[in-house]
């Protein structure tokens, strides 16, 4: 149950943080990777109930990397944030992050906390 209630969360929170910044076209992927608790059928509720977000499910744990590299593969926007399900990453930037790649014109941003709080302070890293 505490798992379905994070992930619930980071929906919302995903979808409140594109509201206030006027994003409407975006998709929430979540990637299960080869878990064998009842993560997939987590998220193939949420997806239920949720027609912006998508599942994507791996027979075994890959790890992180191939993880990633999957949704980035499996995207479909021009910016894609990645965000762990632990509620680590505060959807609350989402905003910030959008507006340095689009209006700013950045390449990549990276975001980190300085302290265990939601605050995060983003790098930016133009690439050439």
């Amino acid at each position: 149950k505490q798992w379905y209630q994070r992930r619930v969360a980071i929906t919302a929170g995903i979808t409140e943080s594109c509201s206030k910044a006027n994003i409407v076209d975006y998709e929430i992927l979540f990637i299960n990777d080869g878990s064998t608790d009842n993560s997939w059928h987590t998220i193939c509720r949420i997806a239920r109930s949720d027609a912006k977000t998508k599942g994507i499910s791996l027979r075994t744990n890959q790890g992180k990397s191939n993880a990633l590299d999957i949704g980035f593969r499996k995207a479909k926007g021009q910016v894609v944030i990645t965000m762990d399900a632990d509620l680590q990453d505060a959807p609350e930037e989402i905003p910030n992050l959008v507006r340095m790649i689009v209006l700013e014109k950045f390449d990549l941003v990276s975001g980190w906390k300085k302290e265990k709080s939601t605050d995060c302070d983003s790098a930016l890293i133009p690439l050439l």
